[in-house]
């Protein structure tokens, strides 16, 4: 029988285990199996892995800019090797039970990711300008801030994992990484991956701790001085948490909280193109994805040929074990049995409101759900409100475009939308009054330009972006004439 791997916590430049010996473990959320023993980070450990931070930040801050960009130039290559790859599916599959084609998506769009935020030195400028002190100067630099506390989730832990410490490590901070507890091994492939490109020691450090320590570690580090900025993907729940601690110490925060994604479908639309679209953008990844499609929104006109066309595909697909049965499942399993409890629950209590399941059987088994459709939800039901994370996608009507746009801001979620029609003035016109971070005409939801940042416009989306300016400061110099003149010395 094989040896379960370890993950050990990376601080200084070395994988080592937790100072008090502590481990927890990571299970399959299919087959309950133990895939991983992780090293469970300390208090000392976390102390460790700022201090070391910020010893690093004193010279990583003055880094030359192409030498930061050879670093995630070789990881992006590195990471894009085919030993690289086949471990990240292995591992992403074992932690968390993701279907191959999930899984080969986040690694391969892992060395995109690192070559795109490699570029981003170009974008490490300033400007310089004249002073109001006549004869004077003034320069202004975009500075690095600190050492930043990130926090990575486990639903696309390569890709997410990159976004969370490359855009700071670019800009010249230096970063402590928290893992998710669901996939400690996974993410630490990024680590091993930045550390063989030889990024210099103490710039990114690695802990992973097991659930019940994070209440306590998490509220430490964001108090320690050298600390300056934390980013945070996953749920607005404890990203409100987070988002309290870091007020006592006026800490800024970056967090990407989760989405809701409206789809709206107008008369005109081409149905058939929308319906692959809808279902692949609710149903991809069983839902467990932050641009996920949870609510589409259509004309009456049209909703029972798209309420056909979408059930039709639907229900072709299923939920389970994608190893024992590749050639009928297409979806993962939750990560884990009380997501999808949580899920039942949602569509249960909708139920009791009034609305009307299409598709499923509204039960569970284990960590498994199926596809479900539901109709008649509306504003104020728990199913509507907040992000499910499952296969679900609740399928809304009604009259006039007014009406729609109504609806499909109906939410405190903010991420991404998508809007359906054939009008190119219409779509502009219509996008435009949707509130969220991108509108996809004629496309998905699962989708955002990365050149741009990502992130949604507030509320339990989150705020602040993934990008640059997020990153830095802009510091100024002002070089001052000489001989000036002062008031009251002359």
């Amino acid at each position: 029988m094989a040896s379960i791997p370890v993950v050990n916590l990376f601080i200084d430049g070395e994988w080592r285990p937790a100072s008090n010996q502590d481990t927890f473990e990571v299970r399959n959320p299919l087959s309950n199996e133990v895939v991983s023993i992780a090293a469970s980070a300390t208090l000392d450990d976390s102390t460790a892995a700022v201090e070391a931070a910020g010893r690093a930040f004193k010279t990583w801050e003055h880094s030359p800019l192409p030498q930061r960009r050879s670093v995630f130039l070789k990881a992006a290559e590195l990471i894009g090797s085919e030993k690289y790859k086949a471990k990240i599916v292995e591992t992403i599959r074992a932690e968390t039970a993701a279907t191959q084609t999930w899984a080969a998506f986040d690694s391969a769009y892992a060395r995109g990711s690192l070559e795109h935020y490699a570029s981003l030195v170009a974008d490490l400028k300033g400007e310089t300008f004249p002073s109001i002190v006549p004869g004077g100067h003034v320069i202004a630099q975009r500075r690095a801030m600190g050492v930043i506390y990130a926090i990575s989730p486990w639903n696309a832990p390569i890709i997410l994992t990159i976004r969370a410490i490359a855009i700071p490590i670019i800009c010249g901070n230096t970063v402590v990484l928290k893992s998710s507890e669901y996939s400690p091994r996974t993410q630490a492939i990024v680590v091993e991956a930045l550390h063989e490109a030889s990024l210099p020691k103490g710039v990114l450090n690695y802990i992973c701790t097991g659930r019940e320590n994070s209440p306590i570690l998490t509220p430490a580090i964001i108090a320690h001085p050298f600390v300056k900025k934390i980013n945070f993907t996953g749920s607005d729940r404890v990203g409100k948490l987070i988002a309290a601690e870091a007020a006592k110490y006026l800490k800024p925060c970056v967090f990407e909280l989760g989405g809701k994604a409206p789809a709206v479908v107008l008369e005109d639309a081409d149905l058939d193109e929308a319906a692959r679209s809808l279902v692949y953008g609710s149903m991809l990844h069983s839902g467990q994805i932050c641009m996920s499609t949870e609510r589409v929104i259509c004309q009456k006109s049209i909703s029972k040929p798209l309420l056909d066309a979408i059930s039709s595909l639907a229900e072709r697909l299923k939920a389970g074990d994608h190893d024992k049965d590749p050639a009928n499942v297409q979806l993962s399993a939750l990560f884990n049995s009380g997501s999808a409890e949580n899920v039942v629950n949602m569509i249960k209590e909708a139920q009791e409101g009034g609305a009307e399941v299409v598709l499923g059987k509204v039960d569970r088994e284990g960590a498994v759900v199926q596809p479900h459709i539901v109709r008649g939800v509306k504003p104020g039901m728990r199913l509507w409100d907040r992000e499910s994370f499952g296969p679900v996608m609740v399928f809304a009507e009604a009259e006039t475009v007014d009406e729609l746009v109504e609806l499909a801001n109906a939410s405190e979620y903010s991420m991404v939308s998508s809007l359906w029609t054939k009008d190119v003035n219409q779509a502009l016109d219509v996008a435009g009054r949707i509130r969220s971070g991108c509108c996809n005409v004629n496309g998905p939801t699962f989708h955002s330009e990365m050149m741009r940042g990502h992130g949604g416009l507030g509320g339990a989306t989150g705020y602040g972006h993934f990008a640059i300016d997020d990153f830095t400061d802009i510091r100024m110099v002002v070089v001052h004439p000489p001989h000036r003149q002062y008031p009251l010395v002359g």
